[in-house]
């Protein structure tokens, strides 16, 4: 299906622009920070997410569809992956363990 919404989350030291996709999406070789989410709509008709993993990768391609945690975010009712873009690995990283910082998401600790 392809992009669904935006949307912006916080970590401790800044806030974050991201795109939601569906599960099914393919993704360009571009590097950038993830979310497995399980995306509600609520009566206001705004979505919120319950992150279940938090990563990044310089191939959002070859990470999403290979990835490791693939049977915990589906056991736990993944139904989106949020892409916030970016190339520079140190600034991933940086987006990456503040976002962790203030999310705890149960596929993030096996």
């Amino acid at each position: 299906m392809g992009k669904i919404a935006d949307a912006t989350f916080k970590g401790k030291f800044g806030t974050y622009a991201f795109e939601v996709y569906t599960t099914d999406t393919v993704f360009n070789s571009v590097g950038g920070v993830y979310i497995f989410s399980k995306r509600s709509i609520g009566l206001d008709g705004k979505g919120t997410h319950m992150f279940l993993y938090i990563g990044q990768t310089n191939s959002l391609r070859e990470r999403i569809v290979n990835h490791d945690r693939l049977p915990c975010v589906r056991r736990h009712g993944v139904n989106c992956i949020c892409v916030h873009r970016d190339s520079d690995a140190n600034s991933r990283q940086r987006k990456e363990l503040d976002l962790l910082s203030v999310n705890k998401t149960p596929c993030n600790a096996q």
